[in-house]
């Protein structure tokens, strides 16, 4: 075990999130264990609990990364003066991020906390970025100006498109319809979109 020394505590704590990391994107979550990770960066199973709690702790500090990750993806995407487009776009480019590391991105939802325990407030403000996100792009959109209305549509918008993009990480879309997943988000951001306020009353 000469490496236990090689590595400074931050040094140690990256290469453990990278292995990590590398197990679920191959693998997924159910390929990550204490000892697994022990035997690939070369240390003692109990070093791991040196520098996270235990798993849930190293499990929410990846899936922190990637909600980080992923609220980059989704500000670079270019304004445009349609709010509809902006919305179609913003769908698109989480559709396109969820696909290029399917496992990755399942993690986020194949992992629970404890029973009885929530998760962190760093993850949950995560969380609330990305849908605050969202909302910023709805609100144009919402005639008259209603902030819980805004709130409540982006929140639909988000998970509605999530249902689909988790159909098509887990390779299970086809059991449903033999669209392409770009196809349905298109479909149902415009169509949703398109009936905002149709309803006056609501």
């Amino acid at each position: 075990m000469g490496r236990r020394s090689s590595h400074t505590p931050e040094e140690l704590r990256e290469l453990i999130l990278n292995v990590s990391t590398e197990l679920i994107e191959h693998d997924g979550l159910a390929a990550l264990s204490a000892r697994q990770i022990a035997r690939r960066i070369g240390y003692s199973a109990g070093t791991l609990y040196n520098v996270f709690t235990d798993l849930d702790d190293l499990i929410l500090t990846i899936e922190q990364r990637l909600l980080d990750r992923l609220a980059l993806r989704l500000s670079q995407v270019p304004p445009s003066a349609d709010p509809v487009q902006h919305l179609s776009n913003l769908a698109m480019a989480y559709l396109a991020f969820t696909q290029e590391k399917p496992r990755l991105w399942n993690l986020l939802f194949e992992h629970h906390m404890p029973k009885g325990q929530a998760a962190p407030p760093a993850f949950q403000a995560r969380m609330e970025t990305l849908l605050n996100l969202v909302e910023h792009a709805v609100q144009p959109l919402i005639v008259p100006p209603d902030a819980a209305r805004a709130q409540r549509t982006a929140r639909v918008l988000w998970a509605s498109v999530h249902g689909i993009t988790s159909l098509a990480t887990a390779d299970k879309l086809s059991n449903v319809t033999p669209e392409n997943a770009a196809l349905l988000v298109e479909d149902l951001v415009r169509t949703y979109l398109a009936g905002l306020n149709h309803d006056s009353s609501r």
